[in-house]
């Protein structure tokens, strides 16, 4: 079984000292896990029982093309309507506790690991059955439809049953657990799950047009953001801007993981 950071909330004690790592700049932001506080949560109409931390969303200067949520759902809590904007398609991935999902009609359960692609318009709904509190990430995109092309479907799958890609030339070092199909033109984004052995690296510095959030699960790095080394580690979040610069050393003394998401396959807007 994998591991998955959880934040916890709380407040820190009046004797800590502010300094941190959180830094927001025009290309790329660093949300380290210390800022996913109890003050700073959020709620949604239709939902019982749930809090969440908004780590993306799409604001001037910030993401522009998806919000990326973290929801922590209490014993009995849910929602009936969970979204309320019939664009959006949804990814969920369950870091703690189980949900109990009904979509399009269809009923299913995410453990840890488990992860879910729910398509715009799709009637959905979700719930915590068990007697401990559930945690899972949920990414929101405006789903951008092509003539001629179907929509995806809803489909679920887990991570623990998913071999890792290995990246060429890396020896297994550097690999991607992949839930989308790369394939599949019908979809507009990717949710994956990028793994680093100890020491490995991205040995060169990655610039192009995808839009990027990243969500530590486990382990530490070093990672380079535009012109700065940044020191990250697990429950920290990165957001960065299409085109800016970034690579990454992996710390060790075991693996380290992150949640990644991209926008992908389709023109770009003009």
């Amino acid at each position: 079984m994998q591991k998955y950071h959880i934040p916890k909330g709380g407040l820190p004690p009046q004797s800590q000292l502010l300094t941190d790592k959180a830094v927001f700049t025009p290309s790329y932001a660093v949300l380290p896990k210390g800022t996913m506080r109890d003050i700073v949560c959020s709620h949604l109409p239709f939902w019982q029982g749930m809090r969440m931390w908004v780590l993306a969303r799409p604001l001037s200067g910030f993401a522009e093309s998806f919000s990326h949520y973290i929801v922590e759902l209490q014993p009995t809590g849910g929602s009936d309507r969970p979204e309320t904007d019939m664009r959006a398609e949804a990814a969920l991935f369950v870091v703690g506790g189980e949900i109990a999902l009904n979509v399009g009609g269809r009923e299913l359960r995410l453990a840890p690991g488990g992860f879910g692609y729910i398509p715009a318009g799709t009637d959905w709904s979700i719930r915590n059955e068990g007697d401990e509190p559930a945690s899972f990430h949920w990414f929101r995109k405006a789903y951008v439809a092509v003539e001629g092309l179907d929509a995806p479907a809803p489909f679920f799958a887990d991570e623990n049953r998913i071999s890792p890609i290995a990246m060429p030339d890396t020896d297994g070092k550097w690999a991607t657990t992949r839930f989308m199909d790369p394939d599949d033109m019908r979809h507009d984004m990717h949710i994956t799950i990028v793994t680093f052995e100890p020491g490995a690296v991205i040995p060169f510095m990655e610039t192009h047009v995808m839009e990027h959030g990243l969500y530590v699960l486990e382990g530490k790095a070093v990672y380079k953001l535009n012109q700065d080394w940044v020191e990250v580690e697990a429950g920290d979040y990165m957001w960065l801007r299409a085109f800016c610069p970034q690579a990454c050393y992996a710390g060790g003394p075991g693996k380290f993981r992150y949640l990644l998401y991209k926008d992908v396959n389709r023109h770009m807007s003009l």
